[in-house]
């Protein structure tokens, strides 16, 4: 098991980093070879060929990626949407296949590697869910991670929302918290380690 977090949230003590990534980080640091992307840490100026090379590599060396954003005006993070941009790329994470003369369908390249992503929500998950029809969830799944990794079921439920977090006590704060330790020690416990 060799484990790539990304982690996109530039506040250091925002619940996205000094929660869920320390969380993660700490359960897998003893147990497993860790690279951590900081996107917020990284200069993100043009021409950022090399990063994105960096970035490709470490996607092709680990087995397990784990994926950390706060949830802004329903996406991702901006340094996150640029990474899917310019790290999933058509030739290294996808590639079409021709159909009919206008129509291809994607071929994931990365389909042995298993996702875990954590997605921090500043609403509650009624409107999110209902009025929004989890758009962003929905979009993230099936147009972002189909195109690279492949339809699995378990990219849904391997995508958590954590609801509210502003406003959330700290109990609900740890009991997000042990929802992502359980996931990281699952991973850990299918490998044996």
């Amino acid at each position: 098991m060799k484990a790539l977090i990304i982690i996109s949230h530039p506040d250091k003590n925002s619940f996205c980093y000094n929660g869920i990534f320390k969380e993660i980080q700490n359960n897998l640091e003893d147990h497993v070879e860790v690279k951590v992307a900081d996107l917020y840490h990284e200069s993100y100026l043009r021409p950022r060929t090399e990063l994105m090379q960096k970035f490709k590599d470490w996607i092709t060396w680990s087995t397990h990626i784990y994926i950390i954003s706060p949830v802004w005006w329903f996406r991702c993070t901006p340094r996150l949407e640029v990474f899917f941009d310019e790290v999933f790329t058509p030739g290294f994470a996808y590639d079409f296949k021709s159909i009919t003369k206008t129509y291809g369908v994607p071929v994931p390249r990365l389909k042995d590697k298993k996702v875990r992503t954590y997605i921090t929500h500043g609403a509650p998950a009624l409107p999110v869910i209902t009025v929004y029809l989890n758009s962003v969830k929905l979009r993230l799944v099936m147009g972002v991670y189909t195109f690279v990794f492949g339809w699995k079921p378990s990219l849904f439920t391997k995508t958590k929302q954590f609801w509210s977090v502003p406003f959330a006590t700290d109990k609900k704060r740890k009991q997000y918290l042990q929802r992502v330790k359980r996931d990281v020690l699952r991973d850990l416990d299918k490998h044996g380690l």
